[in-house]
């Protein structure tokens, strides 16, 4: 702080009654400020504000105006528990959703709300600062790790070069689960010797076709481009969602979203049963790309084959019928259901 600088320091309320009690006796705004050591402008200001204009000035009053004043002046909390946020906020943790699902799914609900946003990190917030007590307990009970107090938010994490914007697979489509709707997607990459080369996986749920995409290198650059090639490669009906891990190739999903149209959503960390055809399929592929091999020798058209060998392999899933040919005729159904609303 610079010297000489003027420091401010609130009426106390042993202050008030002094001035009350001078101001019954008849002594002046300056006798009074004299009295306190304070300036004449701050007890002339405190008598016109928090004054009652029926009884002059009196102390209790004072301090409940001045007490009224300031709470009116701070902004009122999103997550109040009065608030109709904070109801929702509640309903959906006794639902057993984690603060991450309730922040994501509120901003996809309300888009153009931002009143109904809340951060995670608020909702921690609000439920580690409630009073202890039953309340509080059955709060934090409904957290994942239930734990009675809060760690610190980058306490044994590294933060750096996480991937933004990311969507959660806690609020992808539920039609997504249910394998019927075709044109959703899992993605990998398998890792060649050494994490030096790679191969983009893609693996459609619903007929369990099989793309591979050459990548030079596991950057997000390179994910970027070889992901949006292949995806490009198939008709715009069967091109809606991909749900993928939280590897950091995936970076620049954003740019892939906007180049193919298909949404990305991001697993929870260390979770392959959220992408259980895509972890099937690395087994499947193993056999071909074998672990701790280079993978970069690898041309396209040699990826492609091996694609191709998985996609004409009948499935017991598909009543012995393989990936390609039930994979035709989704796209076959759905280029019928276009036409029909067209027309």
């Amino acid at each position: 702080m610079q010297e000489g600088r003027t420091k401010y320091r609130q009426l106390q309320p042993e202050e008030r009654m002094l001035i009350a009690s001078m101001k019954l006796q008849g002594a002046s705004l300056r006798e009074i400020s004299r009295k306190l050591a304070r300036p004449a402008s701050t007890i002339s200001r405190e008598v016109r504000r928090n004054g009652d204009a029926a009884s002059d000035y009196a102390s209790h009053t004072a301090m409940a105006l001045h007490a009224q004043r300031r709470t009116a002046a701070r902004p009122a909390a999103k997550l109040d528990a009065r608030g109709v946020l904070w109801g929702a906020v509640l309903t959906m943790l006794n639902w057993r959703w984690s603060p991450q699902q309730i922040a994501a799914t509120l901003r996809r609900v309300f888009p153009d709300e931002p009143c109904r946003h809340v951060s995670h990190e608020s909702i921690y917030t609000a439920i580690y600062a409630h009073p202890r007590g039953e309340l509080r307990r059955q709060l934090i009970a409904c957290l994942r790790q239930g734990k009675s107090t809060r760690m610190p938010r980058s306490r044994g994490t590294d933060r750096r070069g996480q991937i933004p914007e990311m969507l959660s697979i806690h609020v992808r489509p539920p039609e997504v689960d249910d394998r019927v709707m075709p044109g959703h997607w899992e993605g990998d990459l398998i890792r060649g010797a050494g994490n030096k080369s790679a191969v983009g996986v893609l693996v459609e749920r619903s007929s369990r076709l099989v793309l591979l995409a050459r990548m030079p290198d596991a950057t997000a650059e390179s994910a970027l481009a070889a992901f949006t090639a292949k995806l490009r490669q198939v008709a715009q009906p069967m091109r809606q969602t991909l749900t993928y891990d939280q590897g950091k190739e995936m970076a620049r999903h954003a740019e892939l979203a906007a180049a193919t149209g298909v949404r990305v959503y991001f697993c929870d960390p260390h979770s392959p049963w959220q992408r259980p055809t895509c972890e099937n399929t690395n087994g499947l592929l193993r056999q071909y790309l074998p672990k701790g091999t280079d993978l970069s020798i690898y041309t396209q058209d040699e990826l492609d084959a091996i694609a191709d060998s998985l996609n004409t392999r009948p499935r017991a899933t598909h009543n012995w019928h393989n990936p390609l040919q039930v994979f035709a005729a989704m796209l076959q159904a759905a280029s019928h259901r276009e036409s029909a609303e067209i027309h």
